[in-house]
């Protein structure tokens, strides 16, 4: 599969703009509610740390057979920055992931943004698309459902592995 480049993805709603270690300010305050890492544990970063992952995620994986894909959720009318989304990319396999921010919750933001990325990947020739979900989040399953992931029998350090076909 040809190395994947990561490039804005547009909605109806958003730009997902690729992660660039200048957002960890902003996304610091975006993502700074510890309600956030209910299903996930951990706590918010703040915005040095959050600036040292962005360091780590631009720089990309240094294993040549996976790509690391990450972008900003901004939406567009507010031209604010209310999240993020992520692919893990291997082979024609990549694992999915997103965060919006508590304020911008129950708007159909993650759903939105999980559909442009799934179908973004499916044209850059990724097959399959998978999650990671806690049992206990229905706000999540909700987004996967939306995305065209459906939950599977396979367990994964106590979250269930949804999985579908890219390019919906």
């Amino acid at each position: 599969m040809t190395p994947v480049v990561v490039d804005s993805i547009d909605t109806d709603r958003l730009v997902l703009v690729p992660l660039a270690v200048a957002h960890a300010k902003e996304m610091a305050v975006v993502l700074g509610d510890p309600a956030l890492h209910t299903f996930i544990g951990g706590a918010p970063a703040d915005a040095p740390a959050l600036r040292a992952r962005y360091e780590r995620l631009v720089a990309g994986s240094p294993d040549p057979a996976v790509t690391w894909c990450n972008w900003v959720i901004r939406l567009r009318d507010d031209a604010c920055l209310v999240g993020t989304v992520q692919a893990t990319v291997t082979e024609r396999v990549a694992e999915i992931a997103w965060v919006v921010g508590t304020p911008w919750q129950g708007r159909g933001i993650a759903g939105e943004a999980a559909r442009g990325l799934v179908a973004w990947l499916g044209r850059q020739g990724v097959r399959t698309v998978i999650a990671h979900i806690h049992p206990d989040h229905r706000a999540s399953a909700a987004v996967a459902t939306a995305a065209g992931l459906a939950p599977t029998d396979v367990r994964h350090e106590g979250e269930i592995r949804w999985a579908g076909p890219a390019g919906r």
